[in-house]
């Protein structure tokens, strides 16, 4: 989507993705290697009684969901970051994870004609209807006239 696509109270759904044990165990050995991620049998007798998927890893599968159907092609460049970030209830091995982002504003910047700034919603939920994932996410849009896009 290009930026001038996106508008205020527009609702953009994307998904679902599978969340497998490999996955989860994989992420979470390699960047939050702690035991109830990373060691089933452990996370049995755990407070979640199993496995459960890092919270940084469901970021990463909501940014692909949105890069997949918002952002491909786009003129985004970066963010400045989160305005907060939820994780209500874990991930588990064998969810199916369904995104809704809500864009809450698009616009110019005032001082930097070039620059479109979206400031969004993204919520993750798994197959069962269950808020996992939720987040206040700004992007950032070059506007200008001399950037190129890739495919």
């Amino acid at each position: 989507m290009k930026f001038a696509d996106f508008y205020a109270g527009q609702i953009i759904q994307a998904g679902p993705v599978a969340v497998s044990e490999a996955e989860v165990i994989g992420f979470a050995s390699a960047y939050d290697p702690q035991w109830f991620h990373t060691d089933a049998d452990a996370a049995q007798h755990g407070r979640f009684g199993g496995l459960i998927a890092s919270g940084w890893h469901t970021c990463g599968l909501a940014m692909r969901l949105v890069a997949d159907a918002a952002l491909h092609g786009s003129e985004s460049f970066a963010s400045p970051g989160l305005a907060y970030v939820k994780w209500p209830h874990p991930v588990r091995p064998g969810d199916h994870l369904s995104l809704t982002a809500t864009v809450l504003e698009s616009r110019r910047s005032s001082g930097k004609s070039h620059l479109g700034i979206l400031r969004w919603r993204w919520q993750l939920f798994n197959n069962k209807g269950t808020e996992v994932l939720d987040l206040e996410a700004t992007s950032l849009f070059d506007l200008s006239t001399s950037t190129s896009i890739p495919p």
